[in-house]
């Protein structure tokens, strides 16, 4: 448990916050729903599917062709395992903060909310610097790709606004909180 400037004073301690594990854990899962579902089951695009007007200078791979879509496919695997390392760091944070009771944990709305949050925010950092500031892909290219891009951002907003209001709807996780069968056997 974590001890707060307000609490030390007072001999109170807190329970270590779920906020950044939850968020990181939200980024690196947000970021494999956009790999899984626009990137491999879609194939609306790849990681450099846009490089061709893009605004950095990368060189164009075209996905219709057998190298291009090789090396699209490359970038896509360094994408995937960025958000795997996402994933084992949100876990590994998680696992070092929450140490008792950690099945409690996974039916928290705070755990779920702030991973929620992190999706929101990874949609709103990779829809922003992806698709408008560097312009290396599109949500989906084509005349209304800036709808399709737009579409993801407000997504992100709405996914960061609703995991705001899930996790302030729960109670604060205290990993030492006993447990409804703990509470149970201690009054027999």
């Amino acid at each position: 448990m974590a001890t707060t400037t307000g609490g030390a004073r007072a001999g109170v301690t807190q329970p270590a916050s779920i906020q950044l594990p939850g968020i990181v854990l939200g980024v690196g899962m947000g970021g494999f729903v956009d790999g899984i579902l626009l990137h491999q089951l879609l194939q609306w695009h790849h990681m450099l599917t846009s490089t061709n007007d893009d605004r950095i200078g990368v060189k164009y791979y075209n996905p219709h062709t057998v190298s291009g879509l090789e090396m699209n496919t490359v970038w896509d695997g360094i994408f995937h395992a960025v958000c795997w390392i996402a994933v084992l760091l949100g876990l590994a944070i998680l696992f070092a903060r929450v140490t008792h009771n950690r099945r409690r944990v996974w039916t928290s709305r705070v755990l779920w909310g702030w991973m929620l949050v992190g999706w929101g925010l990874f949609n709103i950092v990779e829809g922003l610097l992806d698709h408008q500031i560097l312009g290396i892909h599109h949500v989906h290219g084509g005349p209304y790709q800036i709808w399709w891009d737009m579409a993801f951002i407000l997504l992100g907003v709405l996914l960061l606004v609703g995991g705001h209001l899930l996790q302030r709807s729960g109670r604060p996780f205290d990993p030492d909180a006993p447990t409804a069968d703990a509470r149970q056997q201690r009054s027999r």
